[in-house]
C-alpha cells in the first residue's frame, strides 16, 4: 500500500513539473509590445498635460479681459 502511494506521488510529480514552451514568438509580438508601452506612457503624459493646462487656460484669459 505504502508502494503503491509513493509510486503515485511520484508519478504526480513527475507530470506536475514544466516543461519549457517550444513557441516562438515572432518580431511582431515586440513591436507589439513597444507600441502598447508608448501608448501608455502618452496617454498618461497626455491626462497630466489636459489636468495641468485647463486652469492655465482659464487664468490666462481672465488676465487679458482685465487688461483690456
Amino acid at each position: 500500500m505504502l508502494l503503491k502511494s509513493l509510486r503515485f506521488l511520484a508519478i504526480a510529480s513527475i507530470l506536475a513539473t514544466p516543461v519549457a514552451a517550444q513557441a516562438y514568438t515572432g518580431p511582431g509580438l515586440g513591436l507589439g509590445a513597444v507600441g502598447v508601452a508608448l501608448g501608455l506612457v502618452g496617454s498618461i503624459l497626455l491626462a497630466i498635460i489636459s489636468v495641468v493646462w485647463y486652469p492655465v487656460k482659464r487664468l490666462v484669459r481672465r488676465l487679458r479681459g482685465r487688461a483690456r
